[in-house]
């Protein structure tokens, strides 16, 4: 059978992996050595995936990509493992919607004091379309700074044109809240709904405003929509990443009222190489075998790093000082030249 292509983002960079569709739903491979297939945007569906594991698995078998295993996960808000696969615990950040109230209520003092702060100095938050306006501010927003959390910033020097097709992805199920600071925007959320959950598919803002607290209010007007809507979940990508358990991101999620959710992630062997990676753990992710402390120091190091790189390439960038002249005389101006008492 005939393979396609489709084009899947790697850290930020779009790359065109080997694909098929199956059931309506595509499937992409990656990896060279390990081949593994996954669901492409497999938590921006809407519903399940995979309905019938055993049909889809068998269907996916007949393909020519040849994977070595195929991973899949069952929704968050349905947690109780139902399949008979080998399965990891995934997890992801979440707030269970009930009412506005009910999650202002919950919150650290310290987290109500960010969001008035936010209005008290001046930041407006609210919901925009889609369009040039808004992509030129999130543009403004990425090439704020090409260092953020520690890591190289993916988005930093993108062209216009990219950053309008990378973020109008699923535009008849997203919604896009801006916070304002007078005419500027300094920060923004994009959120997807996806079933019974809205997903934050970015949140990012101005380091420059930090002290105004954009983050702070962007998630509160994000759950006062959530409730409006009568969603259930606010999910936040992961709430910790590997063993990872502390972190600055961590540390806001918990503040803001996110808790960990866990899932079942299944992984199924389909060649005698997956059957061996599966049982050695290589189907992992590194982070998810390295102990936290080993993680900690690697991350450090990376962010000192880059620092240094980012120092440099600005030293290279500055204008060269002019020549100094020659000196002419060494006879000093008559001013500089101590009077006898």
């Amino acid at each position: 059978m005939e393979t396609d292509y489709t084009e899947i983002s790697v850290r930020g960079k779009p790359v065109v992996a080997h694909s098929t569709c199956i059931d309506g739903t595509t499937v992409a491979v990656t990896g060279k050595w390990l081949r593994a297939a996954a669901i492409q945007d497999e938590e921006w569906l809407p519903g399940e995936a995979v309905q019938d594991p055993a049909s889809f698995i068998k269907e996916l078998k007949q393909k020519d990509m040849r994977p070595d295993w195929f991973t899949f996960a069952q929704k968050f808000s349905d947690p109780k493992p139902r399949h008979r696969y080998h399965f990891e615990w995934d997890n992801v950040a979440a707030i269970r919607i009930t009412t506005f109230s009910s999650w202002w209520e919950g919150l650290p003092q310290a987290s109500r004091k960010n969001v008035r702060r936010a209005e008290r100095r001046g930041v407006v938050v609210r919901t925009v379309e889609f369009g040039d306006e808004l992509v030129a501010g999130i543009k403004a927003i990425y090439d704020e700074t090409p260092i953020r959390q520690g890591r190289r910033f993916w988005h930093y020097g993108k062209p216009f044109d990219a950053v309008k097709r990378e973020n109008s992805t699923y535009n008849d199920r997203s919604e896009f809240i801006a916070a304002y600071c007078g005419s500027e925007l300094i920060g923004f959320i994009k959120m997807v709904y996806a079933g019974d959950a809205a997903r934050i598919m970015q949140i990012l803002s101005k380091d420059s405003h930090f002290d105004k607290r954009p983050g702070n209010a962007l998630i509160a007007k994000a759950v006062e929509i959530c409730a409006k809507r009568e969603a259930k979940y606010l999910a936040y990508g992961k709430y910790t990443y590997g063993r990872k358990q502390n972190s600055l991101l961590v540390e806001f999620k918990r503040r803001n009222g996110f808790e960990q959710l866990l899932f079942p992630r299944y992984y199924i062997p389909l060649s005698l190489k997956g059957r061996l990676a599966i049982k050695l753990r290589l189907h992992l992710d590194v982070k998810s075998i390295l102990p936290e402390t080993l993680t900690n120091f690697l991350l450090t190091t990376r962010a000192q790093l880059y620092r240094i790189n980012m120092l440099r390439s600005r030293r290279r960038r500055l204008p060269a000082a002019p020549p100094c002249q020659a000196v002419q005389n060494s006879t000093p101006p008559p001013d500089a030249v101590s009077k006898p008492r």
